[in-house]
């Protein structure tokens, strides 16, 4: 720990850190929500302070932040350290306790919730913001996407021009926050889900949209030019002096565009491109997003799908596999209690699919599955039951939302 942060700052970060570590001894979790409750309780500066002295990133969006926070830290290490809160503990006590397990980082990537970005850029003075989407997400608890929109706007317009925000042309509610902003970098990362982006969120007309661009017929917006994006093919990306060969063994044309603004932004640090393609090339799950793993005979492949948005794109991602399907629905606090929005989602694109149904709402996700023509197989509380449905050694993919996500990590990944 720094002997420039004040003794109470000291206090706190060391009171922090013994509550984390008994935390994990006593099997109560990872320990870090809680140390930096405990850092924030007798340090309430201690973010500011602890991000003072380092080039701070930070990463937002519905969908997509931990995976594009991933990919930045691991560029970075290739010019210097790193403070980053891997396990996605993304608002203040997560923030502060990734920066004091690091406090001698020369950077940090910083994952931050949508609600929680503006106060987090000003206590870190983050000097450069990532911007990739705005859906909806836990609408029992969270914010309207047009409200988040407006906060982002306003942070945006408040920005001085030494704080570069890089951010999504395709999204035209990043589009319309961002462009408030006097030092914007566009990136064309894609947008598959556009039902929460139909109006045009600066006169509220329906958009016009056609070979991936869009525009308001009505006051003239439009998707701004870009100078990095992923082409077509979706495995090179196009940078300013030319095009470049992604090497990802992250799946699916989302983790492009995931991996495209990355990019832009670890070379606005300094990070020359072929050193951030390989360390992307490095990474092939992101705390258990994406990892394959065995139950017995049968590989199985963990998959998030938390909100409308997420799952279009594991439906795309699985469309062609041969792998039993298991969908995986609770409904507690951290997933949002009101589970309708999957009715929101186009399960029909599945018709005539076997599928097992799972989780503490399966009733609720079978109704709608075979509403949608889907063949719904077996339905249980325990997604792993379905491992006596599958044939030897036919591999699962299992589709869960955050809460039964994060109960089949820590029951199939070894930690």
């Amino acid at each position: 720990m720094p002997q420039s942060l004040p003794f109470r700052s000291r206090l706190a970060t060391t009171a922090g850190q013994m509550a984390a570590a008994a935390s994990r001894k006593l099997g109560r979790g990872r320990g870090q929500v809680v140390g930096g409750r405990i850092m924030l309780r007798l340090d309430p500066a201690l973010l500011h302070r602890l991000a003072a002295p380092m080039r701070v990133t930070v990463v937002s969006a519905t969908n997509g932040k931990s995976t594009t926070t991933r990919l930045i830290a691991q560029a970075l290490r290739s010019i210097g350290s790193v403070a980053h809160n891997a396990t996605g503990a993304n608002m203040g006590a997560g923030l502060v306790t990734a920066l004091a397990d690091n406090p001698a980082a020369r950077f940090a990537a910083l994952e931050v919730d949508e609600a929680h970005l503006p106060d987090v850029v000003r206590q870190t003075g983050a000097d450069q913001l990532v911007l990739l989407n705005l859906t909806r997400d836990q609408l029992d608890r969270g914010s309207e996407v047009r409200l988040l929109a407006e906060r982002w706007r306003q942070l945006a317009a408040d920005l001085g021009p030494e704080t570069q925000v890089v951010a999504n042309a395709d999204d035209p509610v990043v589009a319309w926050a961002a462009q408030a902003a006097p030092n914007t970098l566009w990136v064309g990362c894609g947008q598959r889900w556009t039902a929460d982006s139909a109006l045009c969120p600066a006169c509220g007309a329906p958009l016009a949209r056609a070979g991936g661009r869009w525009v308001c017929p009505s006051c003239g917006m439009a998707r701004p030019e870009t100078s990095w994006s992923v082409l077509p093919d979706a495995d090179q990306i196009a940078t300013p002096d030319g095009s470049v060969r992604l090497r990802l063994a992250l799946p699916g044309r989302f983790n492009a565009g995931n991996a495209a603004i990355a990019l832009a932004a670890v070379c606005s640090r300094g990070v020359p491109k072929e050193a951030a393609l390989q360390a992307f090339a490095q990474v092939s799950d992101v705390d258990g997003r994406y990892v394959q793993t065995l139950a017995g005979d049968h590989k199985v492949r963990l998959l998030l799908g938390k909100n409308p948005a997420s799952w279009a794109e594991m439906m795309f991602l699985v469309a062609d596999s041969d792998a039993l399907l298991v969908t995986v629905l609770n409904a507690r606090g951290a997933d949002g209690r009101d589970p309708s929005w999957i009715w929101d989602v186009d399960f029909e694109d599945w018709a005539g699919r076997p599928v097992w149904v799972a989780g503490e709402r399966r009733f609720d996700m079978a109704v709608r599955l075979e509403t949608a023509g889907l063949e719904v197989i077996g339905v249980s509380q325990d997604p792993l039951a379905a491992l006596d449905q599958a044939q030897p050694n036919q591999s699962l993919d299992i589709v869960a939302n955050y809460t039964a996500f994060q109960q089949l990590r820590a029951e199939l990944v070894p930690s």
